[in-house]
């Protein structure tokens, strides 16, 4: 269901005057679907997953520390909160991971469900049928902040087919899955025997052990976007689009991807607004120029039945430490 279809989703800051910029980019789409075609399609071994008490998980000893940010005003005031230790996936849930759980219990989801019309009425024709929000890389931008010029609802898409009806996961495996609702992960989670981390859990993990003065600065290890979002990535980092998980150096903890390539689900409800959920950690696209949030400590607000091309989650468990 899409309960706010004309925002598409909500993202940090409007792109403009791009105009200045065209000439860099006037094959930007065309130049970032060659490049990736080289990149590498797995980087982890699978076999390490299944190692340790929890296979595929890292235990997070508890600790307490200054919550939020400053970039943002969503991100603060700054607070102190304590998290008891707990167990998380290493990586980002992958395609292979979430294809088992749909094999063994014929789970569809949200993106791939008919549209109730009668409880969401008036939308366009395109929103009427399955689908998902995806990114597009354009050729040139009109200068306008649109984000519908990059931003599209597109029938068809979902986890099986992240950019649309002719784009498949065959040979992405190792990458994370995306265009999963809240309402996906949480059966994921549950079949798992796991659940979804809470904020402070996340953020915790994310940080890697440091308790405050959060690191501003764009990060070298991690999947972001180099260059003018949204039509020019330098490809410096690796990678033009989603990386297959586990493909920059872990932090602290030995999780990898907790900044950048995809952005993650947790259980916060943003801005007392049950129907949004807080999402972390920045995806492929953030860039200096338009969303600085490759940071433990950034936040935004995501429709719970909104499936979008760059964001995907991992879990937790409660259980004693190793």
């Amino acid at each position: 269901m899409r309960s706010r279809p004309l925002l598409l989703i909500t993202l940090a800051v409007l792109f403009a005057a791009v105009g200045v910029f065209a000439w860099l980019w006037h094959s930007g789409g065309e130049e970032a679907a060659r490049m990736a075609k080289a990149e590498p399609r797995q980087c982890l071994d699978p076999a390490s997953d299944h190692t340790g008490p929890h296979p595929g998980m890292v235990y997070v000893p508890g600790g307490t520390f200054e919550m939020g940010d400053t970039v943002y005003p969503e991100e603060g005031p700054l607070h102190q909160v304590s998290v008891k230790g707990f167990w998380i996936d290493r990586h980002e849930v992958t395609n292979d991971e979430f294809a088992a759980f749909v094999k063994a219990t014929g789970y569809v989801t949200v993106a791939e469900r008919p549209v109730d019309t009668v409880a969401y009425p008036g939308l366009p024709a395109d929103m009427q049928k399955p689908g998902a929000v995806v990114f597009v890389m354009p050729n040139n931008v009109d200068g306008s902040g649109n984000i519908a010029q990059w931003w599209q609802y597109i029938p068809g898409a979902n986890w099986r087919h992240p950019g649309g009806p002719e784009t498949s996961i065959e040979g992405h495996g190792s990458f994370p899955v995306v265009a999963v609702a809240y309402e996906d992960i949480e059966a994921y989670a549950k079949w798992k025997g796991t659940s979804v981390p809470d904020e402070a859990q996340w953020e915790w993990a994310a940080r890697g052990g440091k308790k405050s003065k959060p690191d501003h600065e764009q990060p070298k290890e991690a999947n972001t976007w180099q260059g003018i979002f949204p039509v020019l990535n330098s490809d410096e980092d690796g990678f033009v689009g989603l990386a297959p998980v586990g493909c920059y150096k872990p932090n602290a903890y030995g999780l990898y991807d907790m900044i950048g390539n995809v952005w993650e689900w947790t259980t916060g409800i943003y801005e007392g607004d049950p129907t949004r959920r807080v999402i972390k950690g920045g995806s492929y696209l953030c860039a200096p120029n338009y969303c600085k949030r490759y940071r433990a400590g950034a936040r935004q607000g995501q429709e719970v039945d909104l499936a979008t091309s760059h964001l995907g989650f991992r879990t937790v468990l409660d259980a004693p430490a190793p």
